[in-house]
């Protein structure tokens, strides 16, 4: 499936780039192919455009803000967050035709994120409660591109099969290659999973658990939010819960913007929000190397990939993505039904020099 050729997607929103990243000027991003400007108004609030100037198609996002709006850098024309022009300086009576627009998009603030639908929503932005509840603290962990299909990472997420044999240096227990079990409820939203996992504690982990032993256990609660956002809630034998919040942007049908938080129930003084991220980080690493080589077209076709019943989630994944295509009247492209040529995969060598 070919995420650009699916014009769906556009009705979900996105984490496209963090607040802060917004402070100092407008900022670019490609969402599903669409190259897009968000900035900060007056008000403080994420505004987003085309970024293409509807003068002469100079991107926008080499301009500036002006008072909230954003300033063309090739004639000063200025624009608000509705995609209006408010300023023309050539403009001797300040008149200002009501064609003179480019195209905007919703645009919000949540997690930290400033968050875009390219269309009428058909879903909220996931709610994830522990991250509003002041029980609990937000690390912000990652955001960085990844050259690999969003659905494949929603599936690896899901995947408790993967950890025994990716996972060998951080988790990864050859004592429990599978869990014993893997409950699956279809959603509103998506689906929710429940298994258990015995897992490896290495020295890293034993301290940011405070939990001496060797190996351990996690309960989760795995909660899938169409299309590309996926939240795991661990839960560990003394009571901690860590919960990782991860969404795949498209950026294009080969690569995805990788936004990644995690919630948790303990503190600062007790465990240094430094070596949460670098025990996750290094977890991601093992992921990213392995997923960067899988396919960017993932068939929703079943038969043409091969499962086990630890995929039971992602092949719900894939039922409900086809579902919803035929529910809008789409029709899944791929690359042999749309013409398009296959990108490289990238080898080994090309995802350690792409190591973030």
């Amino acid at each position: 499936m070919l995420v650009t050729k699916q014009p769906v997607f556009q009705r979900f929103w996105y984490p496209v780039i963090p607040m802060q990243q917004l402070a100092d000027g407008p900022k670019p991003f490609v969402l599903l192919g669409q190259p897009i400007v968000l900035w900060l108004d007056a008000s403080g609030k994420p505004a987003v455009v085309r970024d293409r100037c509807c003068h002469r198609t100079a991107k926008l996002s080499l301009g500036k803000v002006v008072e909230g709006n954003i300033c063309c850098p090739y004639h000063g024309w200025e624009f608000d967050g509705s995609g209006a022009c408010v300023h023309m300086p050539q403009s001797k009576d300040g008149a200002i035709s009501s064609s003179y627009r480019v195209d905007a998009y919703r645009c919000t603030e949540r997690y930290g994120y400033a968050w875009v639908c390219l269309g009428e929503p058909l879903a909220d932005i996931p709610a994830i409660a522990e991250a509003d509840d002041p029980t609990y603290r937000l690390i912000h962990e990652f955001y960085e591109p990844w050259k690999c299909a969003g659905l494949r990472v929603m599936e690896n997420e899901m995947d408790l099969a993967h950890p025994t044999f990716v996972h060998t240096t951080t988790f990864g227990s050859e004592e429990h290659p599978t869990p014993d079990f893997i409950d699956v409820t279809e959603t509103e939203y998506g689906l929710h999973a429940h298994s258990v996992l015995g897992v490896v504690n290495p020295e890293l982990q034993q301290q940011n658990l405070k939990m001496s032993d060797s190996i351990t256990y996690r309960t989760l609660d795995m909660d899938w939010f169409m299309p590309f956002t996926v939240s795991l809630r661990i839960a560990y034998p003394n009571g901690l819960v860590h919960m990782i919040v991860n969404t795949m942007t498209p950026i294009d049908d080969g690569t995805s913007q990788m936004v990644q938080f995690c919630v948790r129930n303990d503190t600062e003084s007790e465990t240094k929000s430094s070596d949460v991220v670098a025990f996750d980080r290094a977890v991601t690493l093992e992921d990213k190397l392995i997923l960067e080589s899988t396919d960017y077209d993932v068939p929703l076709t079943l038969n043409k990939e091969q499962h086990m019943f630890t995929d039971k989630p992602g092949i719900v994944i894939r039922k409900k993505i086809a579902a919803l295509l035929k529910a809008h009247g789409e029709v899944e492209q791929t690359r042999e039904t749309s013409g398009v040529s296959l990108q490289p995969l990238n080898t080994v060598a090309d995802t350690r020099v792409k190591v973030y």
